[in-house]
Parts: structure tokens; C-alpha cells; sequence
């Protein structure tokens, strides 16, 4: 049976094809007619049907990829822990993630962010000689003994901070490179807010204790995946498990490095309030996770606890590339352009983090305006592409162009303007 829209169809369709194989003179006399129109109508080339449906957002993702397993989380002895994926940016699982703590010397990771923004803006360089002021000088607790008439390079102070955990040194950072402990302080929370740390503020680079110096593991692990994305150059300095200065070797308060062949950072904190606090990363073949655990009971606890909850983000859990870079995920049809039809997908590879054994069941939906109107840059973002796994939102991102469409001549909008009141 043929439904009125489809007659409509049909019969335009014939009236195009009528239309374009007229000659030259004919062919002016339709489009001179159809201008006649546009005295009643003038958006009907421009305009018809323009006004496209806007695409809803997708339902907001599942808050942990452990929600889709059965195997339940962990129970560890710490006060709050996050466990992400470094390549999704996915949390794994979680237990009081946005609970504000003290983050003792885990600022120090804010503090060696910064550093390495300005060494690679070319703000400083690891030679470069920091004199020492009598601020940095007299910090209280770790140190890395540091002295006002010795010059001390970038370098070393960068690792008195990591590996050590000098709070000397990251006074002497904090003055190189924001001229004052306060000024530092007020680029570690303009930091914060561009990394979306909602709900950190820093007062210190030293992370010893202060009312308002708070943070979440939350915000830490947003903070150290950062790090390690953004600095993959200076991340190695996480892994070194010594180092000495002024005569005075320290080791690496992180036990992992000597633990686990695969755990290469990062930091170690403790203040009685804090208790015994560590972020730590492991690389197991093309997988990188990260833990944030914090108020454990002893070090030994922070160590092990942190341990067991790699291992397990490890084995229940699997990050597996759907779409490669550039690879469409749907066609869709172009309207007023200069072809018909255009490629949507990501400009980025689309890598997501699964339960074991459950990569088969994802289903990947597409949403877009409709009709989608040329002119289409490459990278343009038109809509949703939402990753479904037992009916719950696994991940959600935009829905990019592929492929470039340009805005077709005159006659080409003239005839799809007209198409599309049957559409």
C-alpha cells in the first residue's frame, strides 16, 4: 500500500528529475517560479524545517563501572578510596569519593603539576639554580634539608619533593615559579577549578595541616590522572626509590615501588588527621589504573590495602577500544550539502572500561538532529553517541562529523528545500 507520503515522494521526485534534464532556459523558468515563492515563503530555501528537533542530552552515566559486575567491591580499611581507569578516565569503584579530608602530602602533587606546566611552557628549566629563603629554609616536618647559601637546582628540589616528600622543597618550588607561597597557593586552586577539583582548596604547596586545605579522592584521583596524561615526561620521577642530598639519602615512602614490578608511582602523605594516605598507579600491559586511598590505620595498611585494590580493578575489569580513531559509528543523510551523506563518529579512538567478560554486550546508540543541515566542518560535534551495557548509560560523549560536507550551490539548496517539506 502506498502511503500519501510516499506518493508525495515519488511525484517530487519525478518533478526533479523532470527539472534537471530541461534545458538551460527551462531550467531558469522553474527556479524563476520558485523564487516567486519565496516572496510568500522567503525561508523556504534557507529555512524549511531548519528548526530541527534538538538532540537531548543522554542520561547522565552510571557513577562507577562497578555497579554493571557481580562481583562486589572490596572491603579495605581506609576512610575513603577511588580506584580509575588512567585511559577512560572512568572510575572503577569507589567509597566515599567526594568526603573532604586533609590531603596531607598528596598536595604535593598540585605542587609538582605546577612545576611541570611551567617547565613545559619554558618558564624553567630542571638546571636552573632556586635560591633558598629562610621561608623554605625552616618548613617544619619531611625535609630534604635544603640551605639558604646553597643553590639548589629545579631538578633536585623536584625530587626532594616526590621522593622524599620535602615540604622545604616545596616551599623553594612554590617561589620559583609564583614568586610567594600565597600567590602559588592561588594558582593550585585555579588549577583545581579548570581540572573540575570541586570541591579542593589549597592554602599550601606542602599539604601541612590548615582548616581550609581540603580536598576528596575524588578530586585527587582527577588531579594525579592529570599528571600522568598531561606529563608522561616527568612522571618518571615517581618511580625512582632513592635519592640522596646534602649527604642525606631518603628512600621512597611508597612500599609499592618495592612491592609490585608493575606499581611505578606516586605519592605517600600522613598527618594525624589524614592518617596514612597514598596514590598509587600500576602499568599491566596497555591497562594503567589508579588508587586514592586515604585514613588508613598504619602505613603498612595504606600499602596493602592499596595493593588489593589494584589487583582486583585488574582482574574484574577490562578497557577495550570499540572504535578506532576516525571510524564511523553511523552514516548519516546531509541535506543542502554538497554531498548527501556524511560519516559521524570520533576524531579520537573510542576506548572504554567494562566488567570482565561483557565487552559483546555494549550497545552503542547514536542521536542527532534530524534533518542534519550542510554546511558540516570536520570535528563538529552534531549529537550523542551514548554506550549502553544492560540497560544502563556505561559512557556517554558527542557524536563528531568525519568527514566534511560544504554548503551546495543555490539550485542544490533550492532542491533539497523543496524535498524536505515531504520529508
Amino acid at each position: 500500500m502506498t502511503t500519501n507520503k510516499q506518493f508525495e515522494s515519488n511525484s517530487f521526485q519525478s518533478l526533479v528529475a523532470r527539472v534537471q534534464s530541461e534545458k538551460p532556459l527551462a531550467r531558469f523558468l522553474v527556479c524563476a517560479a520558485f523564487l516567486m515563492a519565496l516572496t510568500v515563503n522567503p525561508n523556504a530555501v534557507t529555512n524549511v524545517k531548519a528548526a530541527a528537533p534538538v538532540t537531548p542530552a543522554p542520561a547522565a552515566p552510571i557513577a562507577s563501572v562497578s555497579e554493571l559486575s557481580a562481583i562486589p567491591v572490596p572491603a579495605l580499611s581506609a576512610r575513603a578510596w577511588v580506584s580509575v581507569d588512567v585511559v577512560t578516565g572512568q572510575i572503577i569503584a569507589m567509597s566515599n569519593p567526594d568526603q573532604k579530608v586533609e590531603p596531607a602530602s598528596l598536595t604535593k602533587i598540585m605542587t609538582a603539576y605546577l612545576v611541570f606546566n611551567a617547565l613545559k611552557e619554558k618558564r624553567l628549566t630542571l638546571e636552573q639554580d632556586v635560591p633558598v629563603s629562610q621561608l623554605a629554609w625552616k618548613t617544619g616536618g619531611s625535609r630534604m634539608f635544603i640551605e639558604p647559601r646553597k643553590p639548589v637546582t629545579i631538578d633536585e628540589l623536584l625530587k626532594g619533593l616526590i621522593i622524599q616528600s620535602g615540604n622545604d622543597a616545596a616551599v623553594a618550588l612554590a617561589e620559583a615559579t609564583g614568586g610567594s607561597v600565597a600567590t602559588f597557593a592561588e594558582s593550585m586552586n585555579k588549577e583545581a577549578r579548570r581540572l573540575g577539583m570541586v570541591n579542593s582548596n589549597f592554602t599550601n604547596p606542602d599539604g601541612l595541616p590548615d582548616p581550609s586545605h581540603v580536598t576528596t579522592v575524588r578530586d585527587l584521583s582527577i588531579l594525579a590522572r592529570a599528571l600522568i596524561v598531561d606529563h608522561p615526561d616527568y612522571f618518571k620521577y615517581y618511580s625512582m626509590k632513592e635519592f640522596v642530598y646534602n649527604k642525606i639519602k631518603q628512600t621512597n615512602r611508597n612500599r609499592l615501588l618495592w612491592t609490585d614490578p608493575t606499581v611505578d608511582g606516586m605519592k605517600t602523605g600522613f598527618t594525624n588527621a589524614a592518617g596514612y594516605c597514598l596514590v598509587a598507579t600500576a602499568l599491566r600491559g596497555d591497562r594503567r589504573v589508579l588508587t586514592v586511598l586515604v585514613g588508613a590505620e598504619t602505613r603498612t595498611a595504606r600499602t596493602e590495602e592499596s595493593l588489593k585494590l589494584l589487583n582486583w580493578s585488574f582482574q574484574n575489569f577490562d578497557t577495550v577500544k570499540l572504535f578506532g580513531k576516525s571510524q564511523p559509528v553511523v552514516e548519516a543523510r546531509v541535506w543542502k550539502g554538497d554531498a548527501e551523506s556524511t560519516k559521524l563518529g570520533s576524531l579520537e579512538p573510542i576506548v572504554v572500561t567494562v566488567p570482565k567478560g561483557k565487552v559483546g554486550d555494549i550497545k552503542p546508540m547514536a542521536t542527532r538532529p534530524d534533518p542534519l543541515l550542510a554546511p558540516l566542518e570536520e570535528g563538529q560535534k552534531v549529537g550523542h553517541l551514548t554506550l549502553m551495557l544492560d540497560g544502563k548509560v556505561l559512557r556517554a560523549q558527542p557524536l563528531e562529523v568525519l568527514t566534511a560536507v560544504p554548503r551546495a550551490g543555490f539550485f542544490g539548496r533550492m532542491v533539497d528545500a523543496v524535498k524536505l517539506w515531504f520529508y
